[in-house]
């Protein structure tokens, strides 16, 4: 039923749960495993100019190390799996992948690891892929 599932990291801890949804659900499916992991540039523009080159280090090392987890635990389940980092809005980014890979399912987490507050201040990017999603979203419950 599914040849591509795309999993959207952030790295966070409810990432890893998420993760295990996804690499199940292409488990059982024999399907491509993708991991991608956006760059926000939101967050490195709205620092201090000073600073913006910093936190971008500090975002991209954040990304090598969620794409290293979605690398070692599509291996580990037998899976081809395909890892990205890119850069922009998550939510735009992350619909844009699934559109120009071919992916038949998303699988996201309900917020990530900022949590709440980051929803209350830059919009949910669950809500925004649930939204504009070229193929279905499971959206895993993050406690």
């Amino acid at each position: 039923m599914y040849d591509n599932v795309l999993v959207a990291t952030d790295g966070s801890s409810g990432a890893t749960e998420t993760l295990t949804h996804a690499v199940a659900i292409a488990r059982d499916n024999d399907a491509v495993l993708h991991g991608l992991y956006v760059v926000d540039r939101r967050l490195y523009l709205a620092a201090e100019k000073d600073t913006q080159d910093d936190v971008r280090q500090s975002l991209e090392e954040e990304g090598e190390v969620a794409l290293d987890d979605v690398a070692v635990r599509g291996e580990e389940a037998g899976l081809e799996t395909v890892t990205e980092m890119a850069e922009g809005i998550p939510h735009k980014v992350i619909t844009e992948y699934a559109e120009a890979e071919g992916i038949d399912l998303m699988v996201v987490g309900t917020h990530g690891r900022t949590g709440r507050n980051r929803v209350a201040n830059l919009g949910s990017v669950t809500e925004r892929v649930v939204e504009n999603a070229p193929v279905p979203v499971l959206v895993v419950h993050i406690d």
